[in-house]
């Protein structure tokens, strides 16, 4: 017998032979994957039209607004779940703007990380493997072909990271998403302000080249693209529309506070809640997941949830998941503020 088609006993006996429950099963069951939920369809075929449409209330949206137009970096707050992150991709969405680039901070991220990245090692590797070509030309013809190779410059080991695509942007803004800035380390937040005030910065590899070479293209973020660096300093063009999260777990700087336009997002009601599960998964969702609904805001009077728990628990019982309401709760929508016991 396959291992594929042996199942527990206990889990056997859960059900009937045949049942429908069976056609949910995946591990241990048919070897096809399932569809993904609308919310995790990456790189597949696009969404139904309103799938990606993201809740605000005229409210927010004016201080969306007011962020652009000032252009003001945007410092989105709120709990864990409350769509912090999925704003920036409703900006760039909504503006024909492209993907966001995103930056996810922690407590060893530092500036640098953001600005570029220059491969030392890899070019000091180059440089040998040249000398090596040069001397390979004065060897017998026989030995040649083991020098050929292409030429390659300091361009092609430096990489600007989210932050420095984005100050090198010069068709269109570009989007940028700062995720949970709250958790690192306490200088980062105001090293960020002055390059956010200046809209450049300096790469010091390239600034040191002799005056020939002051003309560089530099590899960008999430492509092969380039982008021409002159004299070492990456200016920007067009401000980028950047867009930072922060789940309130320390504070910030009066002085970085003051030069962000500040939007707390607040926990879905039940109303919105509705709204969200509609968006995602179509009006007849709806039926099915009211109790669901219910459980999720008297647990969320009490405990850290995030919506798309609600969400995970919906879609499972619309696939026609072999699990209780119970068990639902404990599996998709256990609270975030809980250390598991080891």
């Amino acid at each position: 017998m396959s291992r594929r088609a042996t199942v527990s006993h206990s889990a056997a006996s859960s059900q009937d032979p045949g049942s429908a429950a069976e056609d949910w099963w995946v591990f241990r069951g048919p070897a096809e994957l399932p569809e993904p939920p609308p919310w995790r369809n990456l790189g597949g075929s696009p969404r139904p039209s309103g799938m990606q449409q993201y809740l605000l209330s005229p409210e927010h949206v004016a201080v969306v607004n007011a962020a652009l137009h000032l252009r003001r970096p945007l410092l989105v707050t709120g709990r864990p779940g409350t769509g912090k992150s999925s704003l920036a991709g409703a900006v760039a969405e909504d503006l024909g703007l492209g993907d966001v680039l995103r930056w996810p901070v922690n407590s060893r991220s530092t500036l640098d990380d953001a600005l570029y990245r220059y491969d030392a090692v890899g070019r000091l590797r180059e440089a040998s493997m040249e000398r090596e070509r040069r001397l390979a030309r004065s060897a017998p013809r026989r030995l040649r072909h083991r020098a050929r190779g292409r030429h390659s410059d300091i361009g092609d080991y430096l990489r600007l990271g989210p932050l420095g695509t984005a100050l090198a942007a010069t068709d269109r803004p570009r989007v940028l998403l700062i995720d949970e800035l709250d958790k690192a380390d306490i200088d980062l937040p105001n090293d960020l302000l002055v390059v956010l005030e200046e809209g450049k910065f300096e790469i010091p590899e390239l600034a040191r080249l002799p005056e020939e070479q002051q003309s560089v293209n530099v590899l960008v973020t999430g492509s092969r693209k380039r982008v021409q660096v002159r004299r070492g300093t990456v200016a920007c063009t067009h401000f980028p529309i950047v867009i930072m999260t922060s789940n309130g777990e320390r504070d910030f700087p009066p002085a970085f506070l003051r030069r962000c336009v500040r939007l707390d997002l607040q926990d879905p009601d039940e109303n919105k809640l509705r709204e969200i599960v509609r968006l995602h998964l179509g009006d007849e969702a709806l039926d099915d997941a009211e109790d669901l609904i219910q459980n999720f805001l008297q647990r969320a009077a009490t405990q850290t949830l995030a919506t798309d728990q609600l969400l995970a628990a919906v879609h499972l019982r619309l696939t026609g998941a072999d699990l209780s309401r119970e068990q639902l709760v404990n599996t998709v929508m256990h609270r975030l503020d809980e250390i598991f016991p080891g």
